[in-house]
């Protein structure tokens, strides 16, 4: 699997080179997310452009590790999909329970209003405790 990282401040965007994501490579993409959930930034966009086709194992493995993410307090946000995927991911009832944004202007904003919450609500926890 070809991918390249970029950091920012809040989040990490994997860009995936692929135009297809097979079974190997749904492996190494899974262990490569998760290993985000160690470090002190969590947040991952990951991009998709160039990504083409999807198998069932792809796309179960992404939405395990997305329900993932979130129960550690994390945000994965998949943006720029192709048609075919988009498609696929519909056809499949995965689409709409999956974090998605048609582009990575919106996914930037989606895991920094996430945050914002997680921090607001962090600090309403700690208020709430005797």
């Amino acid at each position: 699997m070809e991918y390249r990282i970029k950091t920012k401040e809040k989040f990490h965007i994997i860009y995936i080179s692929d135009a297809e994501i097979g079974a190997s490579q749904t492996e190494a993409l899974q262990s490569l997310l998760l290993s985000y959930l160690q470090q002190p930034v969590k947040n991952i966009v990951l991009s998709l452009k160039h990504t083409q086709e999807l198998n069932q194992h792809t796309a179960e493995t992404l939405m395990r590790v997305h329900q993932q993410f979130y129960e550690k307090d994390a945000s994965l946000v998949i943006c720029e999909l192709q048609k075919p995927v988009e498609q696929f991911l519909k056809e499949k009832e995965l689409f709409d329970k999956l974090n998605i944004t048609p582009t990575l202007s919106e996914a930037f904003d989606i895991v920094q209003m996430e945050e914002l919450e997680r921090e607001m609500f962090g600090e309403e926890d700690e208020e709430m405790q005797p």
